[in-house]
């Protein structure tokens, strides 16, 4: 039963401490749609997604004024595009996102995701054509949302399409310079990439998901940082402790959201993701929860340890909270959208290699960073190579969301404005691996993949 203590309390993290519903996202399938005219298939996919999305920002607009709980974006999942594509006669990729844009403006969304393809164990129909209008896609949109799933522990890692993957970011960042190259912000590389995940960029509608579902993602970087400053200088149990209390509490508020929208719109409640998602907002960072655990600067020598027990401790409580918890769950290091990553990379503390540390204990991986606009395609490729190592070899979700700088160079600066902020142009290890990766083919699975 909920008291006036938790209700005093739950307003106070709203006010005070940047508590909030990060998103709604509606999750659709379109397997439904495939058609062999490409015409056909725009318009059954505008009249699905219409027709089952026309409530939906309004439903969350209802619910904020009602429960006085902000909820931030109202989004669109669909399923793989790919898949639609290769039904088609006509592989005309950028049509389908087009329709994706026209739909998402008829009903209201920020985002809609989905213009996807899964080629961790090689490329089907449908798949190849569409990674290869995705620089012009995201071009000529501006709520489309695009991911590639290249390597999973079960298959391995496939080396054509993270070496396809590296000129297809760098040329979404040509098309895009004159807008301060923020295609490639709409644009995750993954591995092990989950069916039900409701932050963007990386949302897509798995093919074992309902017809129709909502999911949910949460956050509270500030609210977590306010119970250890509250806290004083406990020992790390204790720390993990808050942490898990505070996550619990918040993913409550999230469920609560997520049956509410689902009773309404009558469709099924999937999930709650219940990650520490950070903005550039004063207070609302994930960085500033590792410096409050006590490191002077996050990137410091202890950093990864500190995001291994934030992040563990965000999954247990949440997991208490709800039993459909869901997507990627725990703590995001996206640089450019956290205040505190941003100031770290400026003054030096934060570099990429200390990055990649801690995507191996974190929720995703090298999500938000800038890099010089001169950056080789088969640099960013292997740079998403070892992430989707990492992720492979550890049974866990990693992503490359890197931003090319078009014209810029280390130290200079990139904005975006709002969620997506902006940052410093971060310095790479350009050293070739070039070799390595023309070399294509497949990274073997580890032997862990090996479980039945």
């Amino acid at each position: 039963m909920i008291n006036t203590k938790d209700i005093l309390e739950t307003i106070r993290m709203i006010q005070d401490e940047n508590l909030d519903v990060r998103t709604i996202t509606m999750g659709i399938s379109l397997l439904d749609c495939c058609e062999s005219d490409i015409d056909s298939a725009c318009a059954r996919i505008y009249d699905k997604i219409t027709r089952y999305a026309r409530n939906l920002v309004k439903t969350g607009e209802d619910i904020e004024k009602e429960y006085g709980i902000p909820i931030i974006n109202k989004r669109i999942a669909v399923t793989p595009m790919s898949m639609i594509l290769a039904a088609c006669a006509k592989k005309e990729p950028v049509r389908l996102a087009e329709t994706l844009e026209k739909a998402a403006r008829a009903c209201g969304v920020n985002f809609i995701g989905g213009y996807s393809a899964l080629v961790h164990k090689g490329f089907s129909p449908g798949d190849r054509e569409l990674i290869e209008s995705i620089p012009e896609a995201l071009s000529a949109t501006e709520r489309v949302c695009s991911s590639v799933n290249v390597g999973s522990t079960k298959s391995g890692i496939n080396m054509d399409a993270v070496a396809l993957m590296g000129g297809i970011i760098r040329r979404t960042a040509e098309l895009t310079a004159d807008r301060d190259c923020v295609g490639c912000a709409k644009l995750v590389v993954f591995c092990n990439a989950p069916e039900d995940n409701p932050f963007m960029a990386g949302a897509f509608h798995g093919t074992g998901e309902p017809d129709c579902v909502v999911n949910v993602g949460v956050s509270g970087p500030g609210v977590v940082r306010a119970a250890l400053a509250k806290a004083g200088d406990c020992d790390l149990t204790e720390v993990a402790d808050i942490v898990k209390k505070t996550a619990f509490k918040i993913t409550r508020m999230g469920q609560l959201v997520a049956r509410e929208a689902s009773k309404r719109l009558g469709v099924p409640f999937g999930i709650v993701d219940l990650s520490l998602a950070p903005t550039p907002a004063v207070g609302d960072s994930v960085a500033h929860i590792l410096e409050e655990m006590g490191l002077e600067c996050c990137g410091a020598h202890g950093t990864t340890a500190a995001l291994a027990l934030l992040n563990d401790a965000v999954k247990k409580g949440g997991a208490m909270a709800s039993s459909h918890v869901g997507g990627l769950s725990g703590a995001f290091i996206p640089v450019t959208e956290d205040a505190g990553m941003v100031n770290a990379a400026r003054n030096g503390c934060l570099r990429i290699e200390k990055l990649e540390a801690m995507t191996a204990v974190c929720s995703v991986g090298l999500d938000m960073i800038v890099i010089p606009g001169d950056t080789p395609a088969e640099v960013i490729s292997a740079i998403i190579a070892d992430q989707a190592a990492i992720g492979m070899v550890n049974s866990k979700t990693t992503a490359v969301r890197l931003i090319p700088a078009i014209g810029k160079g280390a130290g200079e600066e990139l904005s975006f404005g709002g969620l997506l902020g902006g940052g410093p142009v971060m310095p790479l290890n350009t050293w070739s691996p070039a070799r390595f990766i023309s070399r294509g083919g497949r990274i073997p699975a580890p032997i862990q993949s090996l479980k039945n």
